[in-house]
């Protein structure tokens, strides 16, 4: 089973912890334009059980994902199933329209610019992602897929690298949560 052990802190800007992460010898990419559209179960409430599912716009690329509870009270570790749904224009709309139909219904939409990089840091390759959320803010993502077995080395991996760049208030809430609450 994969876990996706993930921290996300809020930041005040990109740069100098861009300038950081080069001294690292990360590799920032370009900025990305995402839209994610998330979806309510028919008859289970996700936002008791802390479950999200979503379909994600990236480029010409749609993914469905299914994040399941997260398991700590310290990170933002989940189980998580990503499939790629499509590089048709019409793909997400078939997708919402088939989700519909199975009696699931659009909760919100989160817009995001994000810039990805990779982090060598203690022998293993950090995904860390610069992202701007609209009407949210500004947040830096360090994220490691783990088995089950490898959690808590990711979290301590992911702790130390948090301290190294200097991040500070971890923040559990998703996007999602974050612009409902600002509804």
């Amino acid at each position: 089973m994969k876990y996706e052990v993930e921290q996300k802190h809020p930041v005040d800007e990109f740069e100098s912890l861009a300038a950081r992460l080069a001294l690292m010898g990360a590799r920032i990419g370009p900025a990305q334009e995402e839209l994610d559209l998330y979806f309510a179960h028919p008859v289970r409430d996700f936002a008791e059980t802390d479950e999200a599912l979503r379909i994600r716009r990236k480029g010409v690329k749609t993914l469905i994902t299914y994040k399941g509870p997260k398991i700590d009270t310290t990170t933002k570790t989940r189980r998580e199933i990503e499939l790629p749904l499509g590089d048709r224009p019409e793909t997400p709309e078939q997708w919402c329209e088939l989700l519909s139909v199975l009696g699931f219904t659009a909760v919100a939409e989160v817009r995001k610019t994000r810039r990805k990089a990779e982090v060598p840091w203690q022998g293993e390759t950090v995904v860390l992602t610069l992202d701007d959320v609209d009407r949210v803010g500004t947040f830096v993502e360090l994220e490691i897929e783990a088995s089950e077995e490898g959690v808590e080395q990711a979290k301590s991996r992911l702790a130390a690298l948090a301290d190294e760049l200097g991040l500070k208030g971890s923040e559990r809430r998703s996007y999602l949560e974050l612009l409902l609450e600002r509804k």
